[in-house]
């Protein structure tokens, strides 16, 4: 059985890291931390341990990450998630909210000194709506401009979400587009790119000629580190100003010259849980489907109030983590009344009352004859995966009765068992749309990570086709939250329990004193790209 010696054994191996860390010597033209500092304030430059760089930058082929760097978008959100004006200098929604015109500003200019047109927009959109990418614009009948600086869209039926997509993709040139674009992309964003080197940079400078404030920041190098160790080196070593770090580096580690970044997120974890019982029912591709014990509710039921998420925080994350009771936490559509309590008497008395008891005292629950037993799966190599499985499973045995099996599998190997066993996902957007995937009965037992658990639920559909088919954001908070719990049932743990929600990550990183990387949004899944969404207003204090 797992045990704290578990976490011991990581921790000590963390503070050895740092301990040999601490005492060794600069790297042949390494700059000390000091100097270091001191040009970059000097030169208004800023470098950051990244965690993973791309390998094009063009927002037609998937590239989703750039608006608002390199490129412009039509128009943003702001750290409260309120839409703003963009390249939009205004715009109008029919009533229907099946036409959406924007006025298109005069100043943009693309970085090759071209204005930025209406026929650019419709010239972007057009292209995306026929290429795979993840961007949903199969509502979207046409986009069409009127001259220079009107640009109007027409969906098909109304889309909730349809600003907010709007908000993510960047605008490109129709004059330079080509197959080599993502290479030597061309926009009208806050940056243009320097320099790209596959695999291991991309620097960035300011763009001068910007329609709006131009950067602080005049060059942003980006470094690939993908492993935490390295990252964790290159701050010490002064070469980084700002990195991502791990929870327990955070814990047992200081970097002279730095201080903990920790941001709020929504990147969440939890188990999403087989809803139905074990038939012999399988999927297209012919993956059995469901589970005898995930499929009572009571057991759902029981780890959803029986589990102290405070307590897994700190032993999975060191307390750099914050309990999480929906896929949506502190976001405008979420519903607070998801928020549960830990209630163990409360847990194991649903679980007597389904008939659920330990008859022949080895500390496992039965019923029927069918133990509360089953594994609990995470991607092979997801230490913090790892982590919360394990304390899951320990809480579970001592307080409920209920006996899991952790077991890291090969990603290739989830598919086959995700939808008959419970599985640790990860989740958190900033979209709402992500609900509807989620839950929405159309994408139950597909291949995809989207509701592998099979939920099923007419009352809860018809609030998340309510809330998808709405006017505006405003006029769909009020389904999203319902499907969530509408006093009677709902997504949540207080409803039908398809998916327990444990822990929101804080996003942690090593950030060089005297660095300001502004007010933030809640960050979405990945803590990579969310840091950076603000670039444009970074400076040095």
């Amino acid at each position: 059985m797992y045990t704290v010696n578990k976490r011991s054994a990581t921790l000590g191996l963390a503070l050895i890291l740092s301990a040999l860390i601490s005492g060794a010597v600069f790297a042949r033209g390494a700059v000390s931390p000091d100097a270091q500092a001191a040009r970059n304030v000097a030169r208004n430059e800023v470098t950051i341990g990244f965690s993973s760089i791309p390998s094009h930058f063009d927002p037609l082929q998937g590239f989703s990450s750039g608006g608002q760097l390199i490129f412009s978008t039509l128009v943003d959100t702001d750290a409260d998630m309120n839409i703003v004006k963009d390249l939009a200098t205004d715009y109008t929604i029919s009533d229907d909210a099946l036409t959406y015109t924007f006025r298109i500003r005069s100043d943009a200019r693309f970085t090759d000194g071209q204005r930025v047109k209406a026929s650019d927009v419709a010239f972007t959109f057009n292209t995306l709506k026929n290429s795979v990418t993840s961007t949903d614009l199969s509502l979207m009948q046409s986009c069409e401009f009127v001259g220079d600086d009107t640009v109007v869209f027409t969906l098909t039926s109304p889309r909730s979400v349809f600003m907010l997509t709007l908000a993510t993709v960047g605008i490109v040139p129709e004059h330079v587009y080509s197959a080599n674009f993502g290479l030597e992309p061309v926009g009208s964003g806050p940056f243009k790119l320097a320099q790209f080197d596959a695999g291991q940079q991309f620097i960035l400078e300011a763009n001068e000629g910007y329609y709006g404030k131009v950067p602080a920041m005049k060059r942003v190098v980006f470094l690939n580190m993908s492993d935490e160790d390295t990252r964790f080196i290159a701050a010490r070593s002064g070469q980084v100003d700002i990195t991502l770090t791990s929870a327990i580096l955070a814990s047992v580690s200081q970097i002279p010259g730095y201080h903990l970044l920790k941001e709020q997120s929504v990147d969440n974890m939890g188990i999403a849980m087989p809803m139905t019982p074990a038939e012999g029912k399988r999927t297209a591709d012919g993956y059995p489907i469901g589970n005898d014990v995930t499929s009572d509710i009571a057991i759902r039921k029981a780890l959803a109030y029986g589990i102290d998420r405070r307590q897994l925080c700190e032993d999975a994350l060191s307390g750099f983590a914050t309990p999480a009771y929906a896929e949506n936490d502190g976001m405008p559509w979420w519903n607070p009344e998801c928020v549960i309590e830990i209630d163990v008497a409360y847990a194991t008395g649903l679980l007597d009352a389904a008939g659920w008891r330990d008859s022949d005292g080895d500390g496992v629950r039965e019923k029927s004859g069918l133990r509360a037993e089953f594994p609990l799966l995470y991607f092979a190599g997801d230490s913090t995966r790892q982590a919360v499985a394990m304390s899951v499973a320990n809480q579970a045995r001592d307080r409920l009765g209920i006996a899991i099996q952790v077991e890291g599998v090969a990603s290739s190997d989830l598919l086959p068992r995700m939808f008959s066993e419970p599985m640790i996902l990860a989740w958190g957007s900033s979209n709402p749309q992500v609900s509807y995937m989620l839950f929405h009965s159309s994408n139950a037992g597909k291949n995809d990570w989207y509701n592998p658990e099979n939920f099923r639920n007419e009352v809860v559909d018809s609030y998340l086709d309510q809330a998808l088919g709405a006017t505006s954001i405003a006029a769909s908070i009020p389904f999203w939250q319902k499907a969530q719990w509408d006093g009677t049932t709902g997504t949540s743990l207080r409803g039908d329990a398809p998916y327990i929600f444990l822990i929101n990550k804080d996003h942690l990183y090593w950030a060089r004193d005297g660095l300001d990387t502004g007010r933030q949004k809640i960050h979405a899944h990945g803590d990579a790209w969310p840091l950076v969404a603000n670039l444009k207003d970074w400076k040095w204090n």
